[in-house]
């Protein structure tokens, strides 16, 4: 199925695409930590974190994965789910919605709106489930560009956190 972006098409994900996803969060680790930004996901490769290609598995399988391809070849990924992590210091918002618990793209390909394609998706998604609030966490440091991507993107800012001494910010987007 087509998007908003020429050229990307998002399609349903799943186990098989867990390499492809592992790779993009690893290049994108590489990509912050020569930005110098290295608190978002710390410095070790995602591939290489206590518990993280298990937990790409369980995105892949126990949530709801989309891809974003172009010309066939995974260039981004976000996964859904019924709420935010219990891991992280979020309430579940009091009504049915849809939560995205990951997001990510190939920074070799920044700047080509896979981001916003895979946003865009995950509000069809939620609306296509009768679900009327689609939700995200991210972090909120680094001058807040995250949230200010996510704000471009039809997002509000809703509540602030610390996980630990990580900044975090939940923002909102109401479907209709």
């Amino acid at each position: 199925m087509d998007d908003t972006t020429p050229g990307i098409c998002v399609r349903p994900g799943g186990l098989a695409d867990a390499p492809a996803i592992l790779d993009m969060l690893d290049s994108a680790v590489a990509w912050m930590n020569a930005r110098g930004n290295t608190e978002q996901w710390g410095t070790t490769p995602y591939s290489q974190k206590t518990g993280g290609v298990a937990r790409v598995e369980r995105y892949t399988t126990e949530n709801a994965p989309y891809i974003a391809e172009l010309d066939g070849t995974p260039v981004g990924a976000i996964v859904l789910d019924s709420g935010p992590s219990p891991q992280m210091p979020i309430a579940p918002a009091g009504e049915p919605e849809r939560y995205v618990r990951l997001l990510v793209s190939d920074r070799q390909r920044a700047g080509l709106g896979i981001g916003a394609a895979l946003l865009a998706h995950a509000v069809e998604e939620t609306r296509r489930a009768g679900v009327g609030l689609l939700r995200v966490d991210c972090w909120a440091g680094g001058g807040g560009e995250l949230v200010a991507f996510y704000e471009r993107n039809g997002f509000t800012a809703t509540d602030p956190f610390l996980s630990g001494s990580w900044p975090g910010q939940v923002l909102a987007r109401r479907v209709g």
